[in-house]
Formats: C-alpha cells, sequence, structure tokens
C-alpha cells in the first residue's frame, strides 16, 4: 500500500443517469486527471462507474466513455441489485488495482473538490474518511426534516450512523479487505462502516443542487432504508417490543383486579366501549409486535440463503489483463 502516491479509483453506482452522466463525467474526468497531475494520486488512477441494470443508455454511456478515456473503466452488474450492492461492487472491483477508493453518487450533488481533502487525510493515517455535510440549505423544509429525522431515529434504535454522511467517503484497500469478512446480505453500508473500525476523520463540505434527472432516493425508499438499517444492525426494536409486552401485562393485571372488585363490590357496568378499547390495545400491540419479530425472521430467511450480494456481468476491460 502505497501511502505517498496511491492509486486512487473513484467508484460511482449508476442507475438510470444517462441525463446527468453527460454533464458530471466530464467533472469526473478533471478531478481525477487534476489530482494525477498535482502529483497526489498515482497515475494509474481511474474513475470506476458501476451500471446498477440500468433500463436506459446508462451502460452504452460508461462503454462509451471508457473508449475515449483510458482513465475511465465500467462494470455492470447482472441485473438491478440496488444502490448499497453497487458500492460494494465497485469497491470489491476496485480495491484489485487501487490502494484507495472513493464512492460517490453520479449526480453532481457531493462536492468533487473534498476529494484533494480526503486524500491528504488518508496520507495523514486516516483508513477510512467520511465526507459529511455541513447543513442542508440546498433541501426543501419535507426533506431536511425527513432527512435529519432519518438519521436521528437511526440513532434511537441503536444503529451507529455517521450524522449527515451518505455513501461519500474514502477508503483504503486494507479497510476494503477487512470489509469482505462481513458477510451481510442485507447491506447497509452506512451502518456497517463504523464497525469495521481504524482510524477515520472527517470532511465536511457543501451540498449542491442536483444537476439533470430525477433522484432515486424519494421518501418511500429512505424509509426503506431506514428499516433496513435499524434491523440489520441491532435488536434494540426486539427489546422495546419486550418492554411494551412488560408494561401492558401490568397494565393488564392492574385491570382484572380492578374489574374483580367492581364485581365483587356489585359496582360493574354493563357496557361494550372499555371490552372493545382493550381488545383494540392489546390486538395493535400483537399486530405490531409480529410485525417487527417477522423483519427480523425475514432478514434471518434471506442470510440463511447466502445468495451472493452482486454478480457483475459485464465490464469495459479484461479482468486478467
Amino acid at each position: 500500500m502505497n501511502r505517498n502516491n496511491p492509486i486512487l479509483y473513484i467508484v460511482i453506482p449508476c442507475y438510470n443517469e444517462e441525463k446527468v452522466l453527460p454533464h458530471t463525467n466530464p467533472m469526473f474526468i478533471e478531478k481525477i486527471e487534476s489530482l494525477i497531475n498535482s502529483g497526489q494520486v498515482h497515475p494509474n488512477s481511474k474513475v470506476m462507474y458501476v451500471n446498477d441494470g440500468s433500463k436506459d443508455k446508462t451502460w452504452e454511456l460508461i462503454q462509451q466513455y471508457a473508449k475515449e478515456n483510458s482513465h475511465v473503466v465500467g462494470i455492470a452488474q447482472s441485473r438491478n441489485r440496488g444502490h448499497q450492492s453497487s458500492v460494494l461492487a465497485g469497491m470489491d472491483e476496485a480495491a484489485k488495482f487501487a490502494d484507495i477508493v472513493i464512492t460517490i453518487d453520479a449526480d453532481g450533488q457531493d462536492d468533487i473538490n473534498c476529494m484533494d481533502k480526503m486524500v491528504a487525510e488518508y496520507k495523514d493515517g486516516s483508513e477510512i474518511v467520511y465526507g459529511v455535510r455541513d447543513n442542508r440549505e440546498t433541501d426543501s423544509a419535507f426533506k431536511r426534516i425527513t432527512a435529519e429525522g432519518f438519521y436521528k431515529v437511526m440513532h434511537l434504535f441503536g444503529a451507529d450512523v455517521v450524522f449527515n454522511h451518505a455513501d461519500y467517503r474514502l477508503v483504503s484497500k486494507r479497510f476494503i479487505q477487512e470489509l469482505k469478512k462481513f458477510k451481510e446480505v442485507n447491506l447497509f453500508l452506512r451502518g456497517i462502516m463504523p464497525l469495521v473500525g481504524f482510524k477515520y476523520s472527517y470532511v465536511t463540505y457543501k451540498r449542491h443542487e442536483r444537476i439533470a434527472g430525477e433522484s432515486h432516493y424519494p421518501l418511500s425508499k429512505m424509509l426503506g432504508l431506514a428499516i433496513d438499517g435499524i434491523t440489520s444492525l441491532s435488536i434494540k426494536p426486539i427489546r422495546i417490543i419486550t418492554a411494551i409486552g412488560v408494561l401492558t401485562s401490568f397494565f393488564s393485571f392492574a385491570l382484572i383486579i380492578w374489574v374483580l372488585w367492581a364485581k365483587f363490590s356489585n359496582n360493574s357496568v354493563a357496557g361494550w366501549a372499555s371490552t372493545y378499547a382493550i381488545v383494540s390495545l392489546l390486538g395493535g400491540v400483537q399486530l405490531i409486535s409480529l410485525g417487527v419479530i417477522g423483519e427480523y425472521i425475514g432478514k434471518i430467511y434471506l442470510e440463511a440463503k447466502e445468495r451472493p450480494r452482486y454478480i457483475i456481468g459485464e465490464r469495459t476491460y479484461d479482468e486478467n489483463e
């Protein structure tokens, strides 16, 4: 591993990005060439696109860029497997050739100039450098509230994530090799990364507006990501259910004592409202509990199958070269 003149691969997951790549590809090429020309990274450094089963012309564009510039390479998953799978596939593939890998989205929102600081932090001894947003001024009020709420909920339920960090980060080859020992099929890299350990640091930046195209992370996907993250990294929801069960049991026991007292003191009043309310409460608690437990059982089911987390279908280069 070369700390002074490392080979850098910039890994960029892509799903239906034909509208944005013509704008951002020149930016990524300019950045990698700038880092090379300034002597910060090795001349063999490259930009690696990871096509995640796009339905548009994203892969055709990546192949074209690879032919036009020797600093661009691309790989394509055999089918759409999700953003996290694409990031992992890119890191694993890049680690065959690179000393360090920077992952970043294709939309141009993350400040690519922070890469210089990330490389400097690596040379200073960090094995992972997190890109962290310093504010959310460019977000709408709804997006800001839901995004910040996402991180707070993750922390509340015991998932160790870096606040305001998405998937813009630098990792070393050593870090990736240790990350491979984590065999989870249900990937939530933002939560797994801190578990690896090693020396880390932060680089803050301002996020820009998306250059073109539409976001692939609406509220529904963010909620799904939060559920996956919580159930993949923490058993705290199960413990919360246990606590609710204990409290409900105490409440029910006290209610039974009250019912018996009312019965034997002839103070009972016939009525269906209290019975209906109690049955509804207990039924709701039970259904929620079953849902949470089912989420964990589903995770166990998927993990037990040990399916591959990604399958690379095509490359723009010969992997044996």
